[in-house]
């Protein structure tokens, strides 16, 4: 019953109270950031939901689009800005997604929704993280952030989606507050210094 019904409830609740409340602050960062992104106040990527439906994921921009001689996009650290920095690591760039999870693409807790290009490499237990919307939040978040490889981060997507609860959701938010709060595994990308999910996969294969 938490699972089919009110875990959308309390997404709802949770996510309008909070929007409303960091309203001021969704404002102030969206003015900062349309100056010192060159009107680009916002990330915006597809990455696949519940079902493997793809939705817009929604952030606030860290990075700057400055690209090399090449016509390339500079590495990432190059690109962030010093605001960038700040945001991620108070996790405010997070902010937007309270949009998505109001409009039911994403939940409050859940897998990190990754990459649509990642979708052929996970294996069939892996799939079951999509089984569940994404969320902002996850098992595999309160549990090294991305100081973890690829298999460790999905398996404990896959123990989340099997052990789905509301009690579990509940130690997942409170921990992901503390995490906040004391900046402890906070890396500037979720993915940073990490291989491209898909490229490892393709490396085992060979």
């Amino acid at each position: 019953m938490y699972k089919s019904f009110f875990k959308r409830v309390l997404d709802l609740i949770l996510s309008i109270v909070g929007f409303t409340l960091l309203f001021p602050v969704f404002v102030s960062i969206w003015l900062i950031l349309l100056f010192v992104n060159n009107g680009k106040p916002f990330f915006v990527q597809p990455r696949p939901g519940k079902n493997e439906k793809v939705f817009s994921i929604l952030k606030f921009k860290t990075m700057t689009d400055k690209k090399g001689e090449d016509g390339k996009l500079l590495p990432d650290e190059l690109r962030v800005t010093k605001f960038g920095t700040f945001l991620r690591k108070t996790s405010l760039d997070e902010i937007p997604q309270l949009l998505s999870i109001i409009i039911g693409d994403m939940s409050l807790i859940g897998p990190r929704p990754l990459r649509v290009r990642y979708l052929p490499y996970y294996t069939k237990e892996e799939q079951i993280r999509h089984t569940v919307r994404p969320g902002v939040t996850g098992l595999a978040q309160i549990s090294g952030r991305n100081l973890l490889d690829w298999d460790i981060r999905l398996q404990k997507d896959v123990e989340y989606v099997n052990n789905l609860s509301f009690g579990l959701d509940l130690k997942i938010l409170f921990k992901t507050f503390a995490k906040v709060l004391s900046s402890n595994d906070v890396a500037l990308d979720s993915e940073s210094g990490m291989i491209d999910f898909d490229e490892e996969r393709k490396n085992k294969d060979q």
